[in-house]
């Protein structure tokens, strides 16, 4: 085994972040060039009629799932040492339900909101100033909320520990729910974009 190269020791905290500011840059690029700084591209997969949000993230998360399980077969990365958040099951539940909503109103997530931001988009630099008043507002109200913020906490947790299922297996289901996803996204968007052209 020899990666993750930072919990190895490759590399310390200082050229992590390097690492992390260009991973960044690049990630925001090809979100750009996806389209996805269109808060009109974004918000048009919860009217079914362009479901590309869906389809490349869904594929990105495929193919880190994939990546990351064959490193690990041929002894390349060790995922025991693969950092997993902890999970606080409801304030996720709750916090994700928020950001679905902020979603549709807006046409933006916090990722893409930078995006649109960075390529001069007025809708995306208000979208992303209210992500900053709601930090503050929410860092002011902390007190209130720990209590709420730390509850139901189920510790690092993944899907194959907790429903004792091989990571191999959570692959193919994964894979399996993916391909089918692809292929309903794909019958979605016809039926409804020849619904909004008539």
């Amino acid at each position: 085994m020899n990666a993750p190269y930072f919990k190895f020791g490759y590399f310390g905290d200082e050229i992590s972040l390097i690492v992390a500011f260009v991973i960044g840059i690049g990630f925001g690029f090809f979100l750009e060039r996806a389209g996805f700084g269109s808060g009109r591209k974004l918000a048009a997969q919860f009217y079914l009629t362009d479901m590309t949000v869906f389809k490349v993230m869904f594929t990105a998360i495929v193919t880190a799932m994939v990546g990351l399980f064959w490193l690990s077969v041929f002894g390349i990365v060790d995922l025991s040492l693969v950092y997993v958040s902890q999970t606080y099951l409801v304030p996720q539940i709750v916090g994700g339900l928020i950001l679905g909503v902020g979603f549709v109103i807006g046409g933006y997530c916090p990722g893409t909101s930078c995006v649109a931001a960075a390529t001069g988009k007025y809708d995306g630099m208000i979208y992303l100033g209210g992500i900053v008043v709601g930090i503050f507002i929410f860092g002011e109200m902390f007190p209130l909320l720990e209590n709420f913020y730390t509850s139901t906490a189920m510790g690092s947790v993944t899907l194959p520990e907790l429903f004792g299922m091989s990571y191999g297996l959570l692959v193919f289901l994964v894979v399996l729910m993916a391909l089918g996803g692809f292929a309903g996204a794909e019958w979605v968007e016809k039926k409804f974009s020849k619904g909004t052209s008539q």
